[in-house]
């Protein structure tokens, strides 16, 4: 999991990896909001996810194995 922005202040590291894996992106989110908190579960609900590079929108969708998930937060500015 690697974290950009809101989410890496919310989270106070900028990646971690997790030791057993999610079989969603919810379950994992959840996982991780539980790990974190409120402040980071907030940003998860306006965030955007890539999962190994390409964009995932379904966060019910079933994970790959092993996957590197980026958190991106909305960003302002140009």
């Amino acid at each position: 999991m690697r974290y950009f922005a809101a989410a890496r202040a919310a989270a106070g590291t900028s990646e971690e990896t997790l030791d057993s894996p999610a079989a969603t992106l919810d379950a994992l989110l959840t996982e991780l909001a539980d790990r974190h908190g409120d402040r980071l579960a907030s940003v998860f609900a306006r965030a955007s996810y890539l999962v190994d590079g390409a964009a995932w929108r379904d966060r019910t969708a079933a994970l790959p194995a092993d996957p590197t998930v980026d958190v991106l937060p909305p960003f302002a500015g140009g």
